[in-house]
């Protein structure tokens, strides 16, 4: 009776070597198929992106793949968005811990960027140029979508039967109020543009300077309440896929997020790409340099492009909803929402404060290897060295140096003057 049991349970052992097979037969049937297409007209050649497709969580690591799609649309010349598309990966890879498992590594993400973002932005200001760019920056790992952001370069996701969604927020002082009583507290004064008589026109801006964004990288003429801190939003989609339309204000001035999605029904998107192009020149002329990416996210059971035209009599219970959950949800509940086609919403956060972005961890500002670092420029710091993100001013004899995460000195003046704090210490001759 026994060795009969024995028996049966030893034909149900499946080798190794097939386990493994099927495992990675799951993970590519479960791993969406991606398409990407991009277009641009130049008029002042200041807009430049950024497609890559082969980065790794993990070198060498296949499995372990992401893509990386951004757009950096410069003003005051080129200088800013050249090195913020040249530098800008890197520095978020560099903020994020090692060894990370790919669910760990989504979760890290979102303080990573604003990392990133700052570490870029104080690296262009010592170069001593005046230059500025926005940066709209979205990481695509299977059917994950993490979107960070400051300026105006929008990012909108389109899905099948459901509304399209902003994943940016426009940081334009003219239409953002409180991107406009931020600056306004950090000590920029905001208004329009003042002729011969005292007459204002155009859009609200920021002074010195005259900046209509309150957010970008780059602009140390400007002041350092102009902030390098974007707006990161991540969300899941369903196995039904979506697709992506990253654009600068070239075609943002043109068209709205629902106009540039219907443009582009239907298409393939190398075609997606340039039929948004066409339609905001054919609405508004070539006014600014306008630059298109569209990414299709498609399951990989279906190459058909994204999204499909919608039908002319929709059931409302089928439009795209928004779940927001928390990091401990259940696995589950994940697939139950996927298998309806709801995106899940997992993290969503635009503060400006420092304090609030890069965490509460007493733990965050210390290496694998025991040696503190600082948050944003990730040099190594000595322990009577880091001064904690959460302090009071840089001279306060409030700070505590046990609670992370830590900055160097140099990105705690840096901090304070974005607050208001203090006057920036870059000088402009």
């Amino acid at each position: 009776m026994a060795s009969g049991e024995g028996r049966r349970r030893g034909h149900d052992l499946v080798p190794l070597a097939a386990l493994l097979t099927r495992e990675m037969k799951n993970e590519k049937m479960e791993k969406p198929t991606m398409r990407y297409g991009y277009a641009a007209q130049s008029k002042k050649g200041e807009d430049y992106f950024l497609i890559k497709t082969d980065c790794r969580r993990v070198p060498g690591n296949s499995s372990a793949s992401f893509s990386v799609f951004a757009i950096f649309d410069g003003h005051n010349g080129n200088a800013a968005a050249i090195f913020t598309r040249e530098h800008l990966l890197n520095h978020v890879l560099g903020a994020l811990p090692r060894g990370l498992g790919r669910d760990e590594w989504l979760q890290a993400l979102p303080r990573a960027l604003v990392a990133g973002f700052v570490k870029t932005d104080k690296e262009f200001q010592r170069r001593g140029e005046t230059s500025g760019t926005t940066a709209t920056f979205v990481i695509v790992d299977r059917w994950t979508v993490t979107v960070a952001s400051v300026g105006d370069s929008r990012c909108i996701l389109d899905v099948q039967g459901g509304a399209v969604t902003n994943l940016t927020v426009d940081h334009r002082l003219e239409e953002n109020i409180e991107e406009r009583e931020r600056v306004t507290a950090s000590g920029g004064e905001v208004g329009r543009l003042s002729i011969v008589g005292g007459v204002e026109i155009g859009p609200l801006r920021c002074w010195p300077g005259g900046l209509c964004l309150s957010r970008s990288i780059g602009d140390m003429d400007v002041g350092e309440f102009i902030v390098p801190v974007p707006y990161v939003k991540q969300v899941k989609l369903s196995k039904a896929g979506g697709r992506l339309i990253i654009a600068s204000d070239g075609i943002w001035d043109a068209l709205s997020s629902e106009m540039a999605a219907k443009s582009c029904h239907g298409l393939p998107a190398e075609l997606a790409a340039k039929q948004v192009v066409k339609e905001a020149l054919r609405t508004r002329g070539l006014k600014d340099d306008t630059t298109c990416v569209v990414v299709d996210i498609i399951p990989p059971d279906n190459e058909l492009p994204l999204p499909l035209p919608p039908p002319k009599k929709r059931n409302k219970l089928s439009a795209l909803l928004f779940w927001k959950r928390s990091r401990n949800s259940a696995g589950k509940l994940s697939k139950k929402l996927s298998a309806i086609n709801i995106v899940e919403e997992l993290f969503e956060e635009g503060s400006a404060m420092l304090a609030e972005r890069l965490g509460n961890d007493e733990n965050s500002g210390q290496s694998t290897s025991g040696i503190f670092v600082c948050a944003v420029c990730q040099v190594d710091l000595a322990s009577s060295e880091g001064i904690s993100v959460h302090a009071g001013s840089i001279f306060s004899t409030s700070s505590k140096p046990w609670q992370g995460p830590f900055l160097c000195a140099d990105c705690r003046n840096k901090k304070d003057a974005m607050e208001g704090k203090r006057p920036s210490g870059v000088k402009v001759s």
